[in-house]
C-alpha cells in the first residue's frame, strides 16, 4: 500500500515523532529496513524497529511457566487491536481520508473509556 501511495508521501514532510516499531521473532528486521530505504529513505531517520523480547527459558522457569508467555509489549498491540475490531474498525476501512480513520479509531476508544467509567447495573 506505501508503494502505491509514495507519491502523496513523498510531497508531504516527514513530521513525524520519533518512533520504535516492535516486531515479532517472525520478522526480519534488515529486510524491512532495505525495503523501506527503496521506497522512502526520510522515513528511517523518524523510525526504529526492534524485535519484542522474548522470555528464555531461564526467565520462564523463574516464573514458574511453562511452554507459551506472552511478550508484554506485544500484546498491549494485539489487545488494541481487538478493541478497535469490536467496533469494526479493522474490519473494511471504509473512509476516504487518513483524518477520517484517525477520527474513527478515537471514538472507538472513547467508546470503550465510557463503557469503563460507566457505573454498573
Amino acid at each position: 500500500m506505501l508503494s502505491l501511495n509514495i507519491d502523496y508521501f513523498k510531497s508531504k514532510p516527514v513530521n513525524i515523532p520519533k518512533i520504535t516499531i516492535l516486531l515479532d521473532h517472525g520478522y526480519h528486521v534488515e529486510h524491512l529496513i532495505e525495503e523501506l530505504e527503496q521506497v522512502y529513505p526520510q522515513m528511517l531517520t523518524k523510525v526504529r524497529f526492534e524485535l519484542s523480547t522474548k522470555p528464555s527459558k531461564q526467565e520462564k522457569a523463574a516464573q514458574g511457566k511453562t511452554g507459551f508467555v506472552p511478550a508484554v509489549a506485544r500484546w498491549v498491540v494485539e489487545r488494541s487491536n481487538a478493541w478497535m475490531e469490536r467496533c469494526q474498525s479493522l474490519v473494511k476501512n471504509f473512509e476516504r481520508t487518513l483524518s477520517h480513520a484517525t477520527t474513527k479509531l478515537n471514538l472507538c476508544f472513547v467508546r470503550l473509556m465510557l463503557k469503563r467509567l460507566a457505573v454498573p447495573s
